[in-house]
């Protein structure tokens, strides 16, 4: 639309815009917007940072206390077991020792099993439910989370670490990168926590999470099938592809019929035993002594049987006793050392995902505080201990904590209940297991990894958000048909994808007033919503940054050309009004303000005028800083959409 002269107007648009220009001294009662009081650099910058790392503002404990009570206090901070330990009683203790006998069943059996997902020996899955559990139980904050080996952890650290080192030919080796990955893992999230840098495993989204579990949890039971089979010859690559052509090349000649009736026989009843608990809550202890009663049977069977001499591979030798030091084994130099880091970051951030989402709840549902920055302090602190104690990646187990939970557990004891049993365990017990079939571990495997295929939950994202779908699906098939390297790759691209689109590509909706109302709202979510002749209401739904900034003063132009066109088509008049509602709008950078300016100069050559409305105070104060408001003039910056229309647009709001 070209420039328009005043000459050009005819007489009731010139005389309209007079009326438009004197309209806040006919209308009193039309509020200004504020200006909020100018703060220094220093206050505006301490308190952005404030928000940022310390919301819960944390030293505020400490505000006008003793010195003694300040060591107290901190203390207590670092131990949490010292505050809620005072009046920890028998009642409680009750409850603690059933839920730690209750999850020491199940762990025990599972701790075996996922130490072959991790390419270790069957020990080292028992060590990390010994001395982690221990150390968070002092620690850690949440009173429900059980700690120790979890699947999805296991296979990540075992497929990392083969990458890098044969686990078959150079054990050795490969123990210590295993050892240095839990040290990093740890280091990494303690330093999260102490930085109180958890915001950033929220950049992994929901959907992302899902899909990934589910991928695992699928390449998972795929990986079982080497043991549910009695295959000897197995694929050292997790996609499926490479699996199933294990499988079927062995099919001839390297699968064992009385392996693979173990196998189904228990899974079928760890399967009920599931579905049991379940049905009916109150039998949430069938589930969880399945797992060991399924070792303890399978192992009479085949000790009595004597099948391992039929081709039932078995466990063999576990070691007994306690953890053995590793802290000279850890690398602290040498080539592998920045292998391990890089291992350990990626272990340690899916390990502390997973335990803030656990952790966070069963915490809703017993409705306490959850501290994320003291977990992941927790977290890291037992894992780097853990490294230096023949441990590795422990973090929170969704079926353990679920069992603790339903068994009626009061605090982080029954961590220390499990412990104990674990303890007991690996002084007088593993020998019993040398007769345990590798085919009752990959069932109790196969039936704790099918809970984390939720399709109930991908089911709820399709029917949500297509594009977090998206995310979802490409996180599983990335893991299924790739590696879980190349899935969490994946999952992590699309959910920084997603961020990256909403940032650049912001909503922005045209406004109309509801009948008989003050207000303004989406014309295409309220059909009766009415547009304000020569008004062009638009609401922009985001921060105006450099990132944006372009493209939300090209779409206003694109609604306002296309709107312009409209009318013209219609003999109507043309919009002499641009009213912006600022009120999703949290922020604004120099960029977003030299976008204004030109939309403003833009409208200026259409004889149109930009007016603001319900700027908040962050925008308003970068507003005023940079003399736009005086650019636009004060008059046009309102309260709310309805005063702005009220002004410019009189007779509407009055008759509408």
């Amino acid at each position: 639309m070209g420039h328009r002269t005043e000459e050009s107007m005819d007489t009731e648009e010139i005389a309209f815009r007079s009326l438009s220009s004197s309209n806040h001294h006919n209308f009193p009662h039309v509020h200004k917007v504020g200006v909020p009081p100018k703060q220094t650099p220093w206050k505006e910058f301490s308190a952005m940072l404030k928000e940022t790392f310390f919301a819960d503002d944390p030293l505020r404990t400490f505000k006008d206390q003793s010195r003694s009570r300040m060591f107290v206090l901190g203390m207590q901070a670092v131990f949490p077991i010292l505050d809620w330990g005072r009046s920890y009683n028998l009642a409680k203790l009750k409850g603690d020792l059933i839920a730690g006998l209750t999850i020491a069943s199940l762990c025990i059996p599972q701790d075996i099993g996922y130490s072959k997902l991790a390419n270790l020996a069957p020990q080292y899955g028992l060590y990390s439910s010994f001395v982690p559990p221990l150390i968070y139980a002092f620690m850690g904050s949440s009173r429900d989370i059980a700690i120790g080996p979890v699947a999805v952890v296991s296979l990540l650290l075992g497929t990392l670490l083969q990458n890098e080192i044969d686990p078959t030919n150079n054990a050795v080796e490969y123990h210590r990168l295993a050892f240095t990955a839990t040290f990093f893992a740890g280091i990494t999230q303690a330093i999260l926590g102490i930085l109180r840098l958890g915001f950033l495993i929220d950049f992994l989204s929901h959907a992302a999470v899902v899909g990934f579990m589910g991928g695992a949890a699928i390449t998972i039971a795929l990986q079982q099938l080497k043991g549910f089979l009695g295959i000897k010859k197995f694929t050292k690559k997790t996609d499926i592809i490479s699996v199933m052509q294990s499988v079927c090349g062995s099919a001839h000649h390297g699968w064992n019929w009385r392996t693979i009736v173990i196998g189904s026989t228990f899974l079928a009843f760890l399967l009920i035993a599931k579905y049991i608990g379940k049905k009916n809550k109150k039998l949430f202890w069938v589930p969880a002594i399945a797992p060991l009663i399924s070792v303890i049977l399978s192992t009479f069977f085949v000790y009595i049987t004597h099948a391992e001499k039929r081709g039932v591979q078995i466990v063999k030798h576990i070691d007994k006793g306690i953890n053995p030091s590793s802290v000279n084994k850890i690398f602290f130099t040498g080539e592998y050392l920045l292998k391990g880091f890089r291992i350990g970051i990626v272990a340690g951030m899916i390990a502390l995902t997973e335990a803030v989402a656990i952790g966070r709840t069963f915490a809703a549902m017993k409705d306490y505080q959850l501290d994320g920055n003291k977990e992941m302090v927790a977290l890291g602190a037992m894992n780097v201990v853990g490294s230096m104690t023949s441990c590795y990646v422990a973090t929170g187990s969704f079926s353990r904590s679920a069992v603790n939970y339903m068994a009626g557990c009061q605090t982080a004891v029954s961590n220390i209940i499990m412990s104990f049993v674990v303890f007991l365990t690996l002084m007088f017990i593993t020998p019993l297991f040398e007769y345990t079939p590798n085919a009752i571990l990959s069932s109790i495997i196969i039936s704790a990894v099918i809970g984390l295929i939720d399709y109930e939950a991908a089911i709820l994202i399709w029917k949500t958000d297509k594009f977090d779908f998206v995310a979802c699906m490409g996180a599983f098939f990335g893991v299924v048909f790739a590696s879980v390297e190349i899935g969490l790759l994946i999952a992590v691209s699309i959910s920084f994808a997603k961020l990256l689109l909403q940032v650049t590509r912001p909503r922005t909706t045209i406004l109309g007033k509801i009948p008989r109302t003050n207000v303004y709202r989406n014309i295409q979510q309220y059909p009766e919503a009415t547009k304000v002749p020569g008004v062009l209401i638009v609401r922009v739904d985001s921060a105006i940054y450099f990132s944006n900034s372009n493209y939300i003063k090209e779409r206003i132009l694109r609604w306002l050309t296309d709107e312009e066109e409209k009318l013209k088509r219609d003999g109507l008049h043309q919009i002499q009004y641009l009213i912006v509602e600022m009120s999703p709008v949290t922020d604004i950078d120099t960029s977003g303000i030299h976008a204004l300016e030109e939309l403003y100069r833009s409208l200026q050559k259409r004889s149109a005028q930009l007016v603001l409305a319900n700027p908040g105070p962050v925008v308003m104060d970068k507003l005023h800083a940079s003399s736009f408001t005086s650019l636009i003039g004060e008059d046009n910056i309102f309260l709310t959409v309805a005063d702005a229309v009220l002004t410019c647009s009189p007779k509407f709001a009055e008759e509408v």
